[in-house]
């Protein structure tokens, strides 16, 4: 993993003053880091997903091929107003302001294994709002896998009792 660490640039004071952001788009650029980071996010969960949840923008370049990868389906979360059939939505805080998730009311079924996936967890707003999205659908969260995690941050206080696997720590 130390290769895909390497290649995580940190962007000072964006999108607003105090905040790093963290550029995965390095990773995302060389083909063996991206394959090496697909299997690893869905390797923890073989054989226990049916669907893999991806969050707006970033977790759907990461959540599309580990779907794959696992032989289970796809459901993008999208910001507010961007899916076009009915859908449930969960607003949450970001380091810098707050946003909406939401996800079609059809696209996941009691009882569905749902792997949501994104890029990074930072302060676990969104993921905690993904994770709600999931269970109110009435699928069962088997877990979050994200490829960058920012323990400072301390995000994983808001997903008590979730299945978090992280590839790096930044």
């Amino acid at each position: 993993m130390t290769a895909l660490a390497d290649l995580v640039r940190e962007i000072p004071d964006y999108p607003s003053p105090g905040i790093v952001f963290k550029d995965i788009t390095p990773v995302l650029q060389s083909a063996q880091a991206l394959a090496d980071a697909v299997a690893a996010l869905g390797e923890p969960f073989v054989g226990r997903v049916d669907v893999v949840a991806a969050i707006e923008a970033r977790g759907f370049i990461l959540g599309a091929p580990v779907a794959v990868a696992l032989g289970a389906g796809f459901v993008p979360l999208r910001k507010a107003g961007k899916l076009p059939f009915d859908t449930l939505s969960e607003g949450y805080t970001l380091e810098y302001g707050t946003s909406e998730l939401e996800v079609h009311v059809d696209a996941l079924e009691r009882g569905r294994r749902v792997l949501v996936v994104d890029d990074v967890l930072a302060t676990g707003g969104t993921a905690a709002a993904a994770a709600q999205l999931v269970r109110r659908t009435g699928a069962d969260l088997v877990g979050i896998a994200v490829l960058l995690e920012i323990a400072a941050l301390r995000g994983r206080r808001q997903l008590e009792g979730v299945d978090v696997h992280a590839l790096l720590a930044g």
